[in-house]
């Protein structure tokens, strides 16, 4: 990857970048698989008589049991788990297509064998939503911590991980600085 740069075509604005075969592969993986995640917890919802005649969506009340996605759908309330309960299974749902939404803008603007890409600023942001997603399943998965050092003994399982953890940082920082700049 070349690092994010700014463009003009068509008269609108542009963010531009160039990732390898083996990038695009990397980051449609990594997309791909937190998207099944979210999916996996979005198919446990319970289905009610009320959500068909409302259309009004409700989703699991409990915190999910698996850390990764405990981060991605962190509770709405702490101090009242009754409260926490009721809003995650309120909002949990639209968090979930909010989430996917971003991982399929993603996904459909990546190119499958790499090359160029190029955002409009809308689709910058749902590619900084969907890098910080993967970033937050990513380093949930490894213990990533400020203690963590930036590279670990090559015995450590997570030590070539790690690298990909550094790699979506510096993308996600590459990104978030020149969408700025178009503010």
């Amino acid at each position: 990857m070349n690092g994010w740069k700014r463009s003009r075509r068509g008269g609108r604005l542009r963010l531009v970048t160039t990732l390898d075969a083996q990038e695009a592969a990397v980051l449609r993986g990594l997309v791909d698989e937190v998207r099944r995640m979210l999916g996996s917890r979005s198919d446990e919802q319970p289905r009610d008589e009320l959500e068909e005649l409302t259309g009004l969506q409700t989703g699991p009340s409990t915190r999910p049991d698996d850390p990764v996605l405990a981060r991605l759908l962190p509770d709405f309330a702490t101090d009242d788990t009754d409260l926490s309960g009721a809003l995650r299974s309120l909002h949990e749902p639209e968090l979930i297509a909010t989430k996917d939404a971003a991982a399929t803008i993603v996904l459909d603007t990546l190119p499958g064998e790499g090359g160029r890409v190029e955002l409009t600023p809308e689709q910058a942001d749902a590619w900084l939503a969907a890098l910080n997603d993967v970033r937050l399943a990513l380093g949930t998965a490894l213990d990533v911590s400020e203690e963590m050092p930036d590279e670990l003994p090559a015995d450590d399982p997570r030590a070539g991980h790690l690298g990909v953890y550094h790699w979506l940082t510096y993308v996600q920082d590459g990104l978030v600085q020149s969408r700025m700049a178009l503010r």
